[in-house]
């Protein structure tokens, strides 16, 4: 008979970073609820930042997309301003933009699956107040001359650095982060947003908009604290159809939560964002921020058996047929990712409620049709087993 450790998935999506000592520290954490909510952790994930960013401008937030929403409402975006996004993202991006009662306008990817600096000098116009540059699987973008760009036509430049912690997050007017169940390091959710130290105005205002957020229900903070030790039984057994059952039930009965919420995919704002970061997810946080270097060290040779240098989030690759790769991988017990199968992710979100018109993005559409993504967090065995897959 088989055992666990033998029928262990390989998996880009299913919370790649999670080690014994995170599942142990959440359960811990779950035994202690009266830490969840307020205490010293939030501060100390900021002070983290702010040393390693060199930057004196640090706030935590429970998301990433509430950490753009902070930063777009600190720089006034508001009605009727446009802010230029790349086509092939994920909701939250267009979302929180739509949120602060502005307009996404999309541009067009060039072959590193970031924003084309000549689209987005397309795409300006007069009412054109931000660019959003994301760094895709931790791929930089080409920040230089997006932001010469910007400067020509006095716009202020946000950096995505959702899969770029490590990477990027240095250059722009404002960056933000995401600490999501597979991202560089993660907490199941959170996030973090910094302004350039130059933009006093804007950090204060941040500041206040923070100040003002609610921490989440106790439920909530129940769900993340509930994740790590959930996925310490439903990993081992995901390969025998066990574990992918047991997580959609204990999803459905909302003991954990999904990572983008059904209203979400319809344009319309969940009650849980925006809000500040608990002390119980930032514990979480500041244990995996001590092996961030590993794990960067650790993308980066498995990377390079890619075929490429760098520390994907996630390796892409583009095939003829995704669907058939990605089943046949699954029956070797290896879950390949799919970011971003719909050029705006996941499916079922509404392209029109988003402002997209099918056929602007062509690069994008095109991407989004043939991509999969090859796992990173893993060792160099795991990595010859998905090469051998492929």
């Amino acid at each position: 008979m088989a055992t666990i450790s033998m029928i262990r998935i390989i998996s880009a999506s299913l919370s790649p970073n999670t080690e014994f000592d995170d599942v142990w520290l959440a359960a811990r954490l779950l035994c202690a609820p009266w830490v969840w909510q307020r205490g010293t952790a939030p501060g100390k994930v900021e002070s983290w930042f702010r040393n390693y960013l060199k930057t004196a401008c640090a706030v935590t937030f429970n998301s990433g997309r509430s950490a753009l929403l902070a930063i777009l409402k600190a720089f006034d975006v508001g009605k009727g301003d446009e802010v230029i996004i790349q086509a092939f993202t994920c909701v939250a991006v267009p979302n929180s933009i739509r949120w602060a009662g502005a307009i996404p306008v999309y541009a067009d990817i060039e072959g590193t699956f970031n924003l084309d600096p000549a689209d987005v000098e397309k795409k300006i116009t007069s009412k054109t107040k931000a660019i959003i540059v994301q760094h895709t699987f931790g791929i930089p973008a080409k920040l230089d001359e997006i932001i010469s760009i910007a400067k020509k036509y006095n716009i202020i430049v946000i950096e995505d650095c959702a899969h770029s912690l490590g990477e990027t997050g240095r250059l722009g007017d404002a960056a933000f982060f995401s600490f999501g169940r597979d991202k560089v390091v993660s907490s199941v959710f959170g996030g973090l947003a910094t302004i350039r130290d130059d933009h006093q105005k804007q950090i204060a205002a941040l500041k206040a908009y923070h100040k003002k957020l609610a921490i989440p229900f106790v439920g909530w903070t129940f769900q993340q604290l509930f994740h790590p030790v959930a996925f310490a039984i439903i990993l081992p057994l995901y390969r025998l159809e066990i574990g992918k059952l047991l997580l959609s039930f204990l999803q459905k009965i909302k003991l954990l939560s999904f990572p983008v919420y059904r209203e979400e995919k319809y344009g319309r704002q969940p009650d849980d964002f925006p809000a500040k970061y608990p002390n119980a997810l930032a514990t979480l946080l500041l244990k995996q921020l001590k092996k961030l270097e590993r794990f960067s060290k650790q993308r980066r040779e498995i990377s390079r058996m890619y075929g490429s240098d760098g520390a994907f989030l996630r390796f892409p690759r583009l095939v003829d047929n995704p669907e058939l790769v990605i089943a046949n991988a699954k029956k070797r017990g290896i879950l390949l990712g799919n970011w971003y199968h719909n050029v705006i992710d996941p499916t079922g979100v509404e392209l029109k409620n988003m402002g997209y018109k099918k056929g602007s993005c062509p690069r994008a559409e095109e991407a989004s049709e043939h991509i999969i993504n090859l796992p990173t967090r893993i060792s160099p065995r795991q990595a010859r087993r998905v090469l051998n897959a492929l």
